[in-house]
């Protein structure tokens, strides 16, 4: 009920504003371009009034031009003014990027163009690696390692493979 009668009045205020500002458009055109009376003019003095009026016309499309200027500036300069405050505060705002899945193919049209047809296969330059050959430069042992636990237990076996090791680094 609150909130219904709140929005009326508001509304009825718009209106009242509404009104008041038209009211005030009319007085300022009335004061700024009084009516014209052409009736029982002769055509020199028409002709006079057109150019009279067309210089006033010029004078205001000046006015208006150099206005539009002025704003223009002020806008750009208050842009520049808010780059340098967040410069200072260091505080920039980072947008939310996307992840974008890109070929290399498309990759390279984008940055070559249409007109070069660059296909990219990445795994044309790779080196081919046998499977035989790491296994031969890894030996590996296929002894059980079970088999030596009884013997390498305790303290002998220790100083076994302490022995073991240091005899195959000399």
């Amino acid at each position: 009920m609150l909130k219904s009668l709140m929005v009326a009045k508001a509304k009825e205020e718009l209106e009242q504003e509404i009104l008041l500002k038209e009211e005030e458009k009319q007085k300022y055109l009335a004061e700024k371009s009084p009516s014209l009376n052409i009736s029982g003019l002769s055509l020199a003095q028409l002709q006079d009034l057109c150019r009279e009026l067309h210089s006033k016309i010029d004078v205001v499309d000046e006015e208006r031009y150099d206005i539009e200027a002025k704003v223009m500036l002020n806008t750009r300069e208050i842009k520049d003014l808010n780059i340098k405050v967040l410069d200072l505060r260091g505080k920039f705002k980072r947008p939310n990027l996307r992840r974008v899945r890109v070929s290399a193919d498309a990759i390279l049209r984008s940055l070559l163009g249409s007109k070069h047809k660059v296909s990219m296969d990445l795994r044309a330059n790779l080196k081919s690696v046998k499977k035989e050959d790491t296994e031969k430069k890894r030996p590996v042992e296929d002894s059980d390692w079970r088999k030596n636990v009884e013997a390498m237990s305790g303290m002998e076996g220790r100083k076994k493979m302490f022995d073991a090791a240091k005899g195959s680094a000399q």
